[in-house]
């Protein structure tokens, strides 16, 4: 099975095999000037079989087609014809046709004066997880709850989005300075995801239903998902020897068919703690009163922006660049029988946003080379601000931005190049109008937040020092030191002050040190082997007025790459990675948590041809993802029942193909593909008992998935 990524027109291609032309060995030069002068089209088709049923192929086959059935027709086609008398280029392509990811594409292009395409895709996200579950109308915006007598006795269902895009486009030269472009696209989105819709124990807001095991319920409601989205662009690009510049319109507008999820609750549901929840008498009625509210589903939202964009050339050796957009964007369809304030229809949503970007690359001498980029975005909500469901307001996001850098880079003697930068970037938040934005329950049960900040600001610091050391071998060493603090805090539980030892505060305003190393090294000990070496390591440190909520974050990584030419029919590539993530919390009801994540892969690879006629080729890779949740106490006591497990997901796949030339222009292609993942989540599952909501409906994953997938294909070649 080959997978390609569409691509409409062939500039891409061309610069690409004109680089290859002026670099390569004259033997190569010849058959890529032949390859432009005489493009080469091919149809291949030929059938796919994997083993194993929907569960095993879940992981493997979530976007690439081979998740439902055992056995797929695999059919490409690409069609390129050159006219050399009308400089005419014509190219009709098909991939994955046989899939449920297909795409089909045409242009037309005369070289220096118009193009067009048209394009169709699918793509379809099947959900790897499967739901058990007595849910009738499953997937519609009116699904009836129905409680299972045990886990697992209901109807599987196997979630999937189904994305069908149609595009087209064209361009036009209209002086030799000066051409329009033109482009629109239509995606329509249909299907159902994963979602729900729960009560939690909150005597503040559901004062009639009591603090115990009774006053909580999660129910599995999948989101139908029925949308379109359209986008339109047009702009004129204008070029001369000193100017590039490119100005005009993008529309987005997403429609939503689906407004509001309405559920239905029919029979007793299942309390957390395993008895029978009576939904005909309190407190079991009143919990799913709320239960049965609308959801209310993504809203029809637009967005309009303009924009001018391009460089200057000041001087042969230094370039200007500029930037700048606006773009208006609404949200107002009508709430309809979703309930709101009185006297609003509507959220009436509004984001004005301003985008200015100036740049200067310079080269005031030879071993002297100069950048310098400012960028500054002013975000403006005006939205009107409403009072929701009687406790909560809408909340403004209007910001202002300002960042920018400066870089210098010098060429030192005895091979070395050194490299200084300086970084800056501030933020100022509108705060709220008055605390009640934010909670208007008195007193309040938990409090969300204690505090926010209107500024923040970020300096940071760069150096790179790379050398040469010989022909061999290179090697760079850099370091990066960055500082964040800003304002005073408004406070907003008034129950709390700046000096709170639990107060919450959002990471994004915290203050902020991060330290950065990173090392690399090429070295090519013989003239067929080449290796790269990569180690980094960082870390954040965080401060707040609270003793509690983020301290601090780390991360480090460590790679080694490798190339070997065995011969010239044999070559050899290999890899290894590691990268470690680490975050520190103090959490303000009193423990305190370790989280870490060991990501680490490796590979090895060959492609070789043994006989005139035969190429193969293969690859062996390993992954291995391991989230840890290490917790603790704050007094030192340890975790009630442990703490949580670790997630782990790890996948070994080993994927083969081989080439036999049956003639010049006739090729039989062979795929192998053979994966074996697991993965294990205590999210979802724990000890093979799955995740069970309170009508017993339950969603899990086949822990152990292994499955080889074989493809044969007759490819035809011709120009």
């Amino acid at each position: 099975m080959k997978t390609t990524k569409m691509q409409f027109g062939f500039s891409q291609k061309l610069l690409t095999l004109a680089v290859i032309a002026a670099f390569a060995p004259a033997h190569a030069e010849e058959a890529e000037v032949a390859q432009l002068v005489r493009p080469e089209s091919y149809v291949s088709a030929g059938l796919g079989a994997a083993t194993g049923d929907t569960n095993d192929r879940a992981i493997f086959g979530q976007y690439n087609g081979l998740r439902e059935n055992d056995s797929n027709l695999l059919l490409e086609f690409n069609f390129i014809k050159r006219d050399d008398t009308k400089g005419l280029w014509t190219n009709a392509e098909g991939h994955n046709l046989g899939l449920d990811n297909r795409e089909l594409g045409f242009s037309q292009q005369k070289q220096g004066d118009w193009k067009y395409f048209v394009g169709y895709t699918e793509m379809v996200r099947h959900d790897p997880r499967t739901i058990n579950t007595g849910l009738q109308n499953a997937e519609t915006t009116t699904p009836v709850v129905m409680s299972l007598v045990t886990p697992g006795t209901g109807t599987d269902v196997n979630l999937k989005i189904k994305r069908k895009a149609l595009s087209a486009g064209a361009e036009k030269w209209l002086t030799p300075n000066l051409m329009f472009v033109v482009s629109a696209k239509n995606e329509d989105r249909k299907g159902a995801r994963l979602s729900g819709t729960g009560v939690a124990c909150m005597p503040a807001v559901f004062s009639s239903i009591p603090c115990s095991s009774l006053g909580a319920a999660m129910l599995l409601l999948p989101e139908p998902i029925d949308s379109k989205t359209k986008q339109f662009e047009l702009k004129l690009n204008y070029s001369d020897e000193k100017l590039m510049l490119s100005g005009g319109y993008y529309g987005s507008f997403f429609n939503n068919t689906n407004r509001s999820m309405n559920p239905q609750v029919s029979g007793n549901l299942v309390n957390p703690d395993g008895t029978t929840l009576d939904t005909t008498t309190t407190p079991g009625s009143t919990l799913v009163g709320y239960l049965q509210q609308p959801m209310a589903l993504a809203p029809d939202n637009q967005a309009h922006q303009l924009y001018v964009s391009g460089t200057y050339a000041v001087t042969p050796k230094t370039r200007t660049t500029f930037k700048y957009a606006y773009t208006h964007a609404t949200q107002n369809e009508d709430f309809g029988s979703l309930g709101a304030p009185a006297g609003v229809s509507n959220l009436g949503g509004v984001l004005d946003s301003n985008l200015v970007q100036l740049g200067l690359t310079a080269r005031p001498m030879e071993k002297l080379s100069m950048l310098g980029s400012l960028r500054y975005e002013d975000k403006a909500d005006k939205t009107p601000l409403a009072l929701y469901n009687g406790a909560y307001t809408n909340d403004l996001t209007s910001s202002r931005k300002l960042g920018g850098k400066l870089e210098a880079n010098y060429r030192l003697p005895d091979n070395y190049q050194a490299t200084l930068g300086i970084d800056y970037a501030s933020v100022h938040r509108d705060n709220p109008v008055t605390t009640a934005d934010i909670m208007n329950i008195t007193p309040p049960a938990i409090s969300p937040l204690t505090g926010l900040r209107e500024d923040t600001n970020e300096l940071g610091y760069r150096a790179e020092l790379r050398r040469s050391m010989s022909e061999t071998i290179n090697a760079a060493l850099s370091y990066e030191h960055s500082k964040r603090d800003g304002g005073s805090w408004l406070i907003i539980e008034p129950n709390n002050t700046a000096s709170n030892a639990v107060g919450t505060y959002p990471m994004t305003m915290l203050d902020r040190k991060r330290d950065k190393v990173k090392v690399s090294i090429d070295w090519t000990p013989i003239e067929k082997l080449s290796l790269q070496f990569m180690l980094e390591d960082g870390k954040d440190k965080y401060s707040a007025p609270s003793d509690k909520g983020l301290r601090d974050t780390g991360m480090s990584s460590y790679g080694v790459d490798a190339a070997l030419i065995l011969s010239e029919s044999w070559k050899l590539t290999g890899y290894l990675n590691q990268n470690t993530q680490t975050v520190h919390v103090d959490h303000n009801v009193g423990y305190m948590a370790e989280l870490e994540n060991i990501n680490t892969s490796l590979g090895l690879g060959v492609i070789g041809k043994p006989l005139s006629k035969i190429e193969i080729g293969g690859d062996l890779s390993y992954l291995n993802d391991d989230n840890r949740y290490q917790q603790s106490m704050a007094t030192g006591a340890p975790i009630v029942g442990g703490g949580l497990p670790d997630v782990t997901y790890r996948v070994t796949r080993l994927k083969l193909y081989g080439e036999y030339a049956l003639e010049k222009s006739a090729v039989i292609h062979a795929d192998m593909v053979y994966q074996s993942a697991k993965i294990n989540e205590w999210t979802w599952g724990n000890n093979g008992i799955p995740f069970t909501y309170s009508d017993n409906a339950t969603v899990s994953m086949q822990q152990n998935q292994n499955l080889t997938f074989l493809g044969f294909s007759y490819v035809y070649k011709f120009r």
